[in-house]
């Protein structure tokens, strides 16, 4: 995994956070509040700040857009750019609005209280002008857009518009961290990455379960003009409900938590810088999940760095975010079914020769991944083909039907079998859900009966009408193929 030559334009409320840390020993003799005996103290980029700062320490390069005030702070803001140097800054300076500050104070790697400097007065329209020129200014050298909302006034509708349309237009992808319950202000933007509490809000709909957040995800995805919507949910992991209806969802890694300052900063960051690496946004989400893990066992606003999220992937999702070989062997198949079973996610399983892959496979795919966490696709070795289709199949031997497969999104596994049905594999890997597409009855599909006996269920996936490999094949033929 690299990040660097990722450029990320990182666009919001930019903040500095100031940290006094110390312990507590006594209460006050003058109110029942905590005493705090300051060891030290510590700034640290904050809101947008904090974006581009864990941008810069996973080893991309981040440019920096947001309003600083002609004040103290906003000096101490641009020391701490200074000490990064994956960030650029592109920032407005501003005569009537202060540098955004918030101040805690930490006792014992906890939050005692925190206190914030801001201003709620509304942009002036130069300092409008300005950002919307930096952002037109940066825009083709990104690879993905952030914008970093906190309600704090830079996200102004003309500012959201400009940045949106000018990242939509190069091609490049935009990701939201919202604030406020109207999602429809972030129309066009790819993903939007509320956590359980703005969903709601959004919403105005439930979200206590898995299901109930898929719903409320879904109602706000019309308002936001059909945005991915990515929910972080705590303890509870991640989903994410992409446009066209498929649902991922990956629970969170067992860390301690201290801290869940900036952890939303960290995901968003992350996702954008994996997403601008090129990997799709399921696998996108499982790297920010690690991330977030790392960020939530430090104290105060903290950034990941490269180090610890590929030690985190190693230990836990090396193997959903890697690229795998393809088709695995059964052992390494095996395993990782176990893991994700131990983790609580539902194993799909659906099996076929795949020989030349068409529409009809992969709505079958999409149809089934939607059902289930996991989808494994088993395919017919060559020989099995034979058997099964005639000598001249397959067209595409093992390998390269693997492949084709293993590079579609619905698909978490590929795994090959040499007998003429998949019911010795079924057997091993006992999946929770068994999908069959075609003209099926649930008691004719291999299989079934061990996967209800262990408590599991079967699903006939409506067929595509009008497409079939032996069709596609006879029209080649008939156009004077070989």
């Amino acid at each position: 995994m690299d990040f660097s030559g990722v450029t990320v334009l990182c666009v919001g409320d930019v903040m500095l956070d100031r940290f006094i840390e110390g312990d507590v020993e006594r209460i006050s003799p003058e109110a029942p509040v905590p005493v705090i005996r300051v060891r030290r103290s510590r700034v640290a980029l904050g809101g947008a700040g904090n974006v581009a700062a864990n941008i810069a320490a996973l080893g991309g390069r981040a440019v920096l857009v947001g309003v600083i005030g002609e004040d103290e702070a906003g000096r101490a803001l641009r020391g701490e750019i200074a000490a990064h140097p994956g960030i650029v800054p592109a920032l407005v300076v501003s005569a009537s609005r202060p540098t955004i500050t918030k101040t805690r104070f930490v006792a014992s790697r906890q939050q005692i209280v925190r206190t914030d400097e801001e201003s709620s007065l509304p942009l002036q329209p130069e300092e409008e002008a300005a950002l919307i020129a930096a952002i037109t200014g940066a825009i083709a050298d990104a690879r993905a857009v952030v914008l970093s909302d906190y309600g704090k006034g830079v996200l102004s509708p003309a500012v959201l518009a400009g940045a949106i349309k000018g990242a939509r237009g190069q091609g490049v992808a935009v990701f939201v961290d919202p604030k406020g319950e109207d999602f429809s202000r972030y129309r066009g933007a790819t993903a939007i990455t509320p956590n359980l509490k703005e969903l709601a809000a959004a919403a105005r709909l439930p979200v206590g379960d898995e299901a109930a957040a898929v719903a409320a995800a879904r109602h706000v995805m019309a308002a936001a003009g059909g945005a991915a919507i990515l929910v972080t949910r705590s303890e509870k992991g991640m989903i994410l409900v992409e446009p066209a209806g498929a649902i991922h969802s990956v629970p969170a890694h067992a860390r301690e938590v201290f801290d869940v300052s900036g952890a939303g900063d960290t995901v968003i960051a992350t996702l954008a810088l994996a997403a601008g690496a090129g990997f799709a946004l399921p696998q996108a989400m499982r790297i920010a999940n690690a991330a977030a893990a790392v960020a939530v066992s430090k104290v105060g606003t903290a950034t990941v760095s490269i180090a610890e999220l590929r030690r985190e992937i190693d230990a836990t999702e090396a193997e959903d975010i890697a690229p795998a070989v393809a088709p695995r062997p059964l052992a390494e198949m095996l395993a990782l079914v176990a893991r994700w079973k131990r983790q609580g996610l539902s194993v799909g399983f659906t099996n076929g020769c795949f020989d030349i892959v068409h529409a009809g496979h992969v709505a079958l795919l999409t149809a089934a991944r939607a059902q289930c966490d996991r989808l494994i696709v088993a395919l017919n070795d060559d020989a099995s083909v034979r058997r099964l289709k005639g000598e001249t199949r397959p067209v595409n031997p093992l390998a390269a039907r693997a492949a084709v497969i293993a590079a579609l999104r619905p698909v978490d596994g590929v795994v090959a079998f040499a007998e003429d049905t998949p019911l010795a594999l079924i057997r091993e890997i006992l999946p929770d859900i068994l999908f069959k597409g075609g003209d099926y009855r649930v008691e004719t599909v291999v299989g079934a009966d061990l996967v209800m006996a262990a408590g599991g269920r079967v699903v006939i996936c409506e067929t595509l009408p009008g497409h079939s490999t032996t069709a596609t094949i006879a029209r080649l033929r008939a156009g004077g193929g070989a």
